[in-house]
Protein backbone atom coordinates (compact mmCIF):
# COMPACT_ATOMS: atom_id res chain seq x y z
CA UNK A 1 0.00 0.00 0.00
CA UNK A 2 1.02 3.58 -0.74
CA UNK A 3 0.80 6.69 1.39
CA UNK A 4 -0.69 9.49 -1.02
CA UNK A 5 0.69 12.09 1.54
CA UNK A 6 4.08 10.98 1.68
CA UNK A 7 6.29 11.47 -0.89
CA UNK A 8 6.71 9.45 -4.54
CA UNK A 9 9.75 7.96 -3.84
CA UNK A 10 8.95 7.24 -0.14
CA UNK A 11 6.96 4.11 -1.40
CA UNK A 12 7.78 0.93 -3.08
CA UNK A 13 5.60 1.01 -6.13
CA UNK A 14 5.04 -2.98 -7.34
CA UNK A 15 6.79 -2.55 -10.65
CA UNK A 16 9.91 -0.57 -9.23
CA UNK A 17 11.64 -3.49 -10.02
CA UNK A 18 10.49 -4.75 -13.19
CA UNK A 19 10.73 -0.83 -14.57
CA UNK A 20 14.80 -0.57 -13.51
CA UNK A 21 14.03 2.37 -11.24
CA UNK A 22 15.12 2.49 -7.13
CA UNK A 23 13.91 -0.77 -6.10
CA UNK A 24 17.75 -1.34 -5.68
CA UNK A 25 17.99 1.54 -2.83
CA UNK A 26 15.27 -0.09 -0.58
CA UNK A 27 16.88 -3.72 -0.86
CA UNK A 28 20.12 -1.92 0.57
CA UNK A 29 18.06 -0.05 3.23
CA UNK A 30 16.61 -3.13 4.61
CA UNK A 31 19.77 -4.70 4.57
CA UNK A 32 22.11 -2.37 6.59
CA UNK A 33 19.41 -2.56 9.98
CA UNK A 34 19.24 -6.69 9.32
CA UNK A 35 23.07 -6.84 9.17
CA UNK A 36 23.16 -4.22 12.10
CA UNK A 37 20.47 -6.25 13.77
CA UNK A 38 22.72 -9.41 12.91
CA UNK A 39 25.82 -8.05 14.16
CA UNK A 40 23.89 -6.90 17.48
CA UNK A 41 22.54 -10.03 17.78
CA UNK A 42 26.15 -11.35 17.79
CA UNK A 43 27.63 -8.98 20.16
CA UNK A 44 24.91 -9.66 22.46
CA UNK A 45 25.25 -13.30 21.95
CA UNK A 46 28.91 -12.78 22.97
CA UNK A 47 28.91 -10.59 25.77
CA UNK A 48 25.62 -12.82 26.89
CA UNK A 49 28.25 -16.08 26.44
CA UNK A 50 30.47 -14.29 28.27
CA UNK A 51 28.39 -13.64 31.30
CA UNK A 52 26.83 -16.55 31.18
CA UNK A 53 30.37 -18.32 31.15
CA UNK A 54 31.26 -15.75 34.35
CA UNK A 55 28.03 -16.59 36.11
CA UNK A 56 28.73 -20.07 35.48
CA UNK A 57 32.71 -19.88 36.65
CA UNK A 58 31.60 -18.20 39.49
CA UNK A 59 28.49 -20.67 40.68
CA UNK A 60 31.06 -23.32 40.25
CA UNK A 61 33.62 -21.53 42.11
CA UNK A 62 30.81 -20.94 44.80
CA UNK A 63 29.44 -24.54 44.77
CA UNK A 64 33.34 -25.80 44.87
CA UNK A 65 33.64 -23.54 47.77
CA UNK A 66 30.35 -24.84 49.73
CA UNK A 67 31.37 -28.25 48.56
CA UNK A 68 34.81 -27.86 50.35
CA UNK A 69 33.49 -26.21 53.15
CA UNK A 70 30.64 -29.10 53.45
CA UNK A 71 33.35 -31.30 53.16
CA UNK A 72 35.90 -29.69 55.70
CA UNK A 73 32.59 -29.66 58.26
CA UNK A 74 32.06 -33.29 57.28
CA UNK A 75 35.11 -34.42 58.23
CA UNK A 76 35.22 -32.02 61.00
CA UNK A 77 31.87 -33.94 62.59
CA UNK A 78 33.48 -36.84 61.63
CA UNK A 79 36.39 -36.54 63.68
CA UNK A 80 34.62 -34.48 66.36
CA UNK A 81 32.40 -37.95 66.78
CA UNK A 82 35.62 -40.21 66.95
CA UNK A 83 36.76 -38.35 69.47
CA UNK A 84 33.79 -38.40 71.32
CA UNK A 85 33.35 -41.98 70.20
CA UNK A 86 37.01 -43.36 71.80
CA UNK A 87 36.25 -40.66 75.14
CA UNK A 88 33.12 -42.75 75.26
CA UNK A 89 35.12 -45.95 74.84
CA UNK A 90 37.42 -45.10 77.26
CA UNK A 91 35.13 -43.98 79.93
CA UNK A 92 33.36 -47.23 79.40
CA UNK A 93 36.27 -48.76 79.52
CA UNK A 94 37.17 -47.25 82.93
CA UNK A 95 34.09 -47.80 84.21
CA UNK A 96 34.13 -51.62 83.46
CA UNK A 97 37.08 -51.53 84.99
CA UNK A 98 35.82 -49.70 87.98
CA UNK A 99 32.96 -52.07 88.17
CA UNK A 100 35.33 -55.24 87.96
CA UNK A 101 37.23 -53.76 90.68
CA UNK A 102 34.06 -53.55 92.73
CA UNK A 103 32.79 -57.23 91.78
CA UNK A 104 36.44 -58.45 92.80
CA UNK A 105 36.31 -56.38 96.16
CA UNK A 106 32.03 -57.52 96.74
CA UNK A 107 33.71 -61.24 96.01
CA UNK A 108 36.27 -61.04 98.33
CA UNK A 109 34.56 -58.74 101.47
CA UNK A 110 31.73 -61.46 100.67
CA UNK A 111 34.48 -64.84 101.19
CA UNK A 112 35.97 -62.97 104.27
CA UNK A 113 32.83 -62.61 105.96
CA UNK A 114 31.84 -66.47 105.44
CA UNK A 115 35.18 -67.05 106.44
CA UNK A 116 34.67 -64.62 109.61
CA UNK A 117 31.45 -66.40 109.95
CA UNK A 118 33.04 -69.92 109.86
CA UNK A 119 35.04 -68.60 113.09
CA UNK A 120 32.28 -67.03 114.91
CA UNK A 121 30.18 -70.39 114.66
CA UNK A 122 33.25 -72.83 115.52
CA UNK A 123 33.94 -69.93 118.73
CA UNK A 124 30.17 -69.77 119.31
CA UNK A 125 30.29 -73.17 120.10
CA UNK A 126 34.17 -73.18 121.51
CA UNK A 127 31.75 -71.00 124.26
CA UNK A 128 28.64 -72.81 124.91
CA UNK A 129 30.80 -76.12 125.20
CA UNK A 130 32.98 -74.36 127.77
CA UNK A 131 29.81 -73.04 128.95
CA UNK A 132 28.64 -76.26 129.43
CA UNK A 133 31.62 -77.35 131.19
CA UNK A 134 31.80 -74.24 133.09
CA UNK A 135 27.64 -74.67 134.41
CA UNK A 136 28.42 -77.53 137.04
CA UNK A 137 31.45 -75.49 138.30
CA UNK A 138 29.18 -71.96 138.88
CA UNK A 139 26.91 -73.76 140.36
CA UNK A 140 29.23 -75.15 142.45
CA UNK A 141 30.68 -71.32 143.35
CA UNK A 142 27.52 -70.06 143.82
CA UNK A 143 26.92 -72.49 146.25
CA UNK A 144 29.97 -72.04 148.40
CA UNK A 145 29.74 -68.47 148.06
CA UNK A 146 26.31 -68.68 149.74
CA UNK A 147 27.72 -70.59 152.53
CA UNK A 148 30.60 -68.32 153.07
CA UNK A 149 28.41 -65.43 153.58
CA UNK A 150 27.96 -66.41 157.00
CA UNK A 151 31.45 -66.78 157.85
CA UNK A 152 32.24 -63.33 156.00
CA UNK A 153 29.29 -61.80 157.84
CA UNK A 154 31.02 -62.96 161.33
CA UNK A 155 34.26 -61.36 160.29
CA UNK A 156 33.25 -58.16 159.22
CA UNK A 157 30.89 -57.84 162.56
CA UNK A 158 34.92 -58.75 164.29
CA UNK A 159 36.60 -55.98 162.64
CA UNK A 160 33.89 -53.64 163.22
CA UNK A 161 34.10 -54.46 166.93
CA UNK A 162 38.09 -54.56 167.13
CA UNK A 163 37.76 -51.17 165.16
CA UNK A 164 35.77 -49.56 168.11
CA UNK A 165 38.22 -51.14 170.78
CA UNK A 166 41.28 -50.32 169.21
CA UNK A 167 40.15 -46.44 169.16
CA UNK A 168 39.17 -46.55 172.28
CA UNK A 169 42.63 -48.14 173.00
CA UNK A 170 44.65 -45.22 171.06
CA UNK A 171 42.47 -42.84 172.70
CA UNK A 172 43.23 -43.93 176.18
CA UNK A 173 46.66 -43.61 175.17
CA UNK A 174 46.70 -39.96 174.21
CA UNK A 175 44.97 -38.88 176.81
CA UNK A 176 46.81 -37.09 179.47
CA UNK A 177 43.51 -38.17 181.92
CA UNK A 178 42.10 -41.15 181.42
CA UNK A 179 44.00 -43.87 183.84
CA UNK A 180 46.76 -46.44 181.95
CA UNK A 181 45.04 -49.55 183.71
CA UNK A 182 41.71 -48.91 181.66
CA UNK A 183 44.06 -49.04 178.66
CA UNK A 184 45.75 -52.22 179.53
CA UNK A 185 42.68 -54.38 180.44
CA UNK A 186 41.37 -53.04 177.00
CA UNK A 187 44.56 -54.85 175.25
CA UNK A 188 43.82 -57.48 177.70
CA UNK A 189 40.68 -58.25 176.28
CA UNK A 190 41.31 -57.79 172.78
CA UNK A 191 44.07 -60.20 172.93
CA UNK A 192 41.85 -62.61 174.73
CA UNK A 193 39.06 -62.50 171.97
CA UNK A 194 41.73 -62.94 169.34
CA UNK A 195 42.88 -65.98 170.47
CA UNK A 196 39.21 -67.47 171.46
CA UNK A 197 37.40 -66.52 168.54
CA UNK A 198 38.35 -68.75 165.52
CA UNK A 199 37.72 -66.28 162.68
CA UNK A 200 40.28 -64.17 164.29
CA UNK A 201 42.47 -66.82 164.54
CA UNK A 202 42.64 -67.37 160.34
CA UNK A 203 43.39 -63.72 160.31
CA UNK A 204 46.85 -63.97 163.12
CA UNK A 205 44.86 -61.37 164.87
CA UNK A 206 46.66 -62.04 168.10
CA UNK A 207 50.02 -61.26 166.28
CA UNK A 208 48.94 -57.73 164.69
CA UNK A 209 47.10 -56.81 168.26
CA UNK A 210 50.64 -57.36 169.95
CA UNK A 211 52.13 -55.31 167.47
CA UNK A 212 49.87 -52.56 167.59
CA UNK A 213 50.30 -52.28 171.08
CA UNK A 214 54.25 -52.13 171.21
CA UNK A 215 54.84 -49.56 168.48
CA UNK A 216 51.70 -47.73 167.42
CA UNK A 217 52.20 -44.36 169.85
CA UNK A 218 50.86 -42.13 167.27
CA UNK A 219 48.41 -39.13 168.55
CA UNK A 220 46.63 -36.32 167.00
CA UNK A 221 46.86 -32.55 168.48
CA UNK A 222 46.13 -31.89 171.76
CA UNK A 223 42.28 -30.50 171.31
CA UNK A 224 42.14 -33.37 168.42
CA UNK A 225 38.30 -35.09 169.16
CA UNK A 226 38.32 -37.51 166.34
CA UNK A 227 39.68 -40.79 167.04
CA UNK A 228 40.49 -41.43 163.52
CA UNK A 229 43.31 -39.21 163.73
CA UNK A 230 45.03 -41.04 166.63
CA UNK A 231 46.94 -43.98 165.66
CA UNK A 232 48.62 -44.84 162.08
CA UNK A 233 49.44 -48.40 162.32
CA UNK A 234 46.55 -49.81 163.77
CA UNK A 235 44.65 -48.58 160.39
CA UNK A 236 47.27 -50.24 158.50
CA UNK A 237 46.18 -53.63 160.05
CA UNK A 238 42.21 -52.94 159.83
CA UNK A 239 43.09 -52.32 156.35
CA UNK A 240 45.25 -55.76 156.24
CA UNK A 241 42.49 -57.72 157.81
CA UNK A 242 39.55 -56.54 155.68
CA UNK A 243 41.39 -57.74 152.62
CA UNK A 244 42.32 -60.56 154.26
CA UNK A 245 38.61 -61.51 155.28
CA UNK A 246 37.58 -61.01 151.24
CA UNK A 247 40.71 -63.52 149.82
CA UNK A 248 40.11 -66.02 152.93
CA UNK A 249 36.50 -66.20 151.34
CA UNK A 250 37.91 -67.07 147.76
CA UNK A 251 40.32 -69.63 149.29
CA UNK A 252 37.78 -71.38 151.69
CA UNK A 253 35.31 -71.24 148.56
CA UNK A 254 38.33 -72.93 146.39
CA UNK A 255 39.02 -75.40 148.70
CA UNK A 256 35.32 -76.43 148.97
CA UNK A 257 35.13 -76.65 145.16
CA UNK A 258 38.27 -78.76 144.58
CA UNK A 259 37.01 -81.48 147.44
CA UNK A 260 34.10 -82.21 145.65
Amino acid sequence: MNDLNDPPNWNIRPNARADGGDGSRWNYALLVPMLGLAAFRWIWSRESQKEIEKEREEYRQRTAAFQRELEAKYHAVISESRRAVAHLSLELEKEQNRTASYREALISQGRKLVEEKKLLEQERAQVMQEKRQVQPLRSAYLSCLGQEEDWQRRARLLLKDVEGALSERQSIYCSLLLPRGKRLQLEKSLLGRAAADPIAADLHMAAGLTDIFKHDTHCGDVWNTDRRQNGRLMWLYLKYWELTVELKKFERVQKAILEK
